[in-house]
């Protein structure tokens, strides 16, 4: 039988009959891609575009990790800010982030336009300040952005006009990105992945990579078959534990957690979020949250760095909507689930050649809807002999977790709790 989507308002809302078989027996391909998320359906995509004979394995279904489960947010830039970006690496590896973050934006729009996709896409972004202290910060980066990346879609929003957009007076201040956005994270998985299928991809789900082999070419083995190809993409992001242990070392999961209330009318005149906008807040274990098409407010908050979830995921997530709109706690919530995303030490994405015949990209660190898109489509690039964009994100620092992987866990659990305890300080 056939595995259910993990249970959330995504999959609820999304398209439960789309399916693909799974591997049986043994086959060959010019590459074969591990991980049916947005980076894997992509490069699945534009390879198959291209003429190249992909076969793409997922675990589960297309989308079940955190491509169909994330809070559909789709922001300008990278994980870290270009202020961040040059100090560290520079100028001129700073404007080349940014610009690639901005071609990774144009992406989804048109991949979005190109095959048709239903998304449920609203533009508009609010950036919300939790800290009075970090406000001339904030404020002079909206600044800087038009100043010096030419970047005119993100406004200043000083706490009364914010108070009134987003419905609570729990931040002091904020920028709105008009350039930013967000839309159905599972249904714009589906979306890519009938597009990879019609360009001739071959798709399997339910099909678990046990191993990847090593040799005269790379050998995927799962309990069904076998792949054999010339090139490898690891694109399982948080869920790659025990296939290539260069990567685990680099690229940890972490679980977060989303609730979304009843339909309250939010996203339209009178209710929450009146104009539509998503928003997330300038926390390290960030807040973030949005009106559904169908009137109810998304909400995700709180992490956790074990391998379960909490017993009761609905007061877990409840806990911290409540902190931001207090008036919520009648508000009957219809759906709470978690999911695994994947950080790296610098919160940059690991997109490389790991070694010959193996690519990686993953490590989006809460920016994938942008950047895992793109990063299918660098690597797709690269694999077809032009490596240019692949070769900036390789150039990023990429150190491994302290502790191997051993310890990796109870050390980002101590620096977690450090980061979180200053959130509330």
């Amino acid at each position: 039988m056939r595995a259910p989507h993990a249970p959330s308002f995504y999959a609820a809302t999304a398209d439960a009959e789309l399916a693909f078989p799974p591997l049986e027996g043994d086959t060959r391909a010019d590459v074969a891609i591990v991980g049916g998320g947005y980076t894997g359906l992509s490069a699945a995509l534009h390879l198959a575009e291209a003429g190249v004979d992909v076969v793409l394995l997922e675990a589960e279904r297309v989308g079940w990790g955190a491509s169909g489960r994330n809070g559909g947010q789709l922001h300008t830039g990278q994980r870290r800010d270009q202020d961040w970006l040059e100090a560290r690496l520079g100028l001129a590896p700073a404007r080349a982030l940014w610009t690639m973050a901005e071609e990774a934006k144009a992406l989804v729009h048109d991949l979005i336009a190109r095959h048709g996709i239903d998304a449920e896409w609203r533009p508009g972004l609010v950036e919300a300040v939790h800290k009075r202290r970090m406000v001339p910060h904030e404020r002079a980066y909206a600044e800087r952005l038009a100043r010096d990346y030419g970047y005119r879609d993100a406004e200043w929003l000083e706490p009364d006009r914010l108070a009134a957009m987003i419905g609570t007076d729990a931040y002091f201040g904020g920028r709105l990105d008009r350039g930013a956005g967000h839309l159905h994270p599972l249904k714009f998985a589906q979306g890519l992945a009938r597009a990879a299928a019609k360009a001739g991809a071959r798709l399997h789900e339910g099909t678990r990579v046990r191993r990847l082999a090593t040799g005269a070419k790379p050998t995927l083995e799962t309990a069904r078959g076998r792949v054999t190809a010339d090139i490898v993409v690891l694109a399982g992001n948080g869920y790659l534990d025990g296939i290539d242990g260069t990567v685990e070392a680099r690229v940890l999961p972490i679980k977060n957690f989303i609730l979304t209330t009843e339909p309250i009318g939010a996203g339209a005149a009178g209710g929450l979020l009146p104009g539509g906008e998503a928003v997330s807040d300038s926390r390290f274990v960030v807040y973030y949250w949005r009106p559904t098409a169908d009137g109810r407010l998304l909400f995700g908050g709180g992490e956790t760095y074990s391998r379960t979830d909490p017993r009761d995921l609905f007061a877990f997530v409840r806990r911290h909507l409540l902190r931001i709109y207090p008036g919520l706690a009648d508000t009957p919530i219809s759906h709470a689930w978690g999911g695994t995303l994947a950080v790296t030490v610098k919160r940059l994405p690991y997109i490389r050649r790991a070694r010959p015949g193996v690519y990686v990209a993953s490590g989006y660190s809460g920016q994938g809807v942008a950047l895992a898109p793109y990063g299918g489509k660098i690597l797709a690039e690269a694999i077809r002999g032009d490596p240019a964009r692949l070769d900036t994100f390789a150039a990023l620092p990429a150190p491994a977790f302290p502790g191997g992987t051993l310890l990796r866990y109870p050390a980002l659990v101590a620096g977690m709790t450090w980061y979180a305890l200053r959130d509330r300080i």
